[in-house]
């Protein structure tokens, strides 16, 4: 009996070990589209601490540590344009602090002298027209440059 449990054992270890016909040869490949090609993603220490101090100053809804972080001539709606002053309030009125801490939990992607986020509007193979963050360096600081639709 002892045997024939010996050798159930060996045969057991051998037989686990050989390599099985599994759907791993079976998976395709996901389509160029899929992976969407988006360019590099910044690593630098500086820009995930800006990052990180935007998205604690939107989530406590921090007006004046935010306006620190923007330009004076800050973007905030494409149609129609506007920029500067009375951001807060258009947000406010708009009820666009969900969407801005949502945005901020992205990916930032270069897009042109912007890191943006989400990555899908950096591919311009997606036209991604929904809300996007724009952020870029200015004078040597980072700063947040942009948050509008469309």
């Amino acid at each position: 009996m002892k045997k024939f449990a010996f050798l159930f054992l060996i045969c057991a270890l051998a037989l686990g070990g050989c390599k099985s016909n599994s759907k791993d040869k079976d998976k395709k490949k996901p389509s160029p589209r899929a992976e969407a090609k988006l360019r590099e993603e910044n690593n630098d220490v500086d820009f995930q601490a800006f990052v990180g101090r935007l998205k604690k100053a939107v989530s406590a809804r921090d007006m004046n540590a935010i306006a620190g972080m923007m330009t004076e001539n800050f973007g905030y709606s494409l149609n129609p344009e506007r920029s500067g002053e009375g951001v807060f309030k258009f947000w406010d009125e708009n009820n666009l602090w969900p969407e801005l801490e949502g945005i901020l939990t992205e990916k930032f992607a270069k897009k042109d002298a912007f890191w943006v986020a989400p990555p899908q509007f950096a591919d311009p193979t997606l036209n991604y027209d929904g809300y996007r963050v724009g952020i870029t360096r200015v004078k040597g600081s980072w700063k947040f440059v942009y948050f509008v639709n469309g």
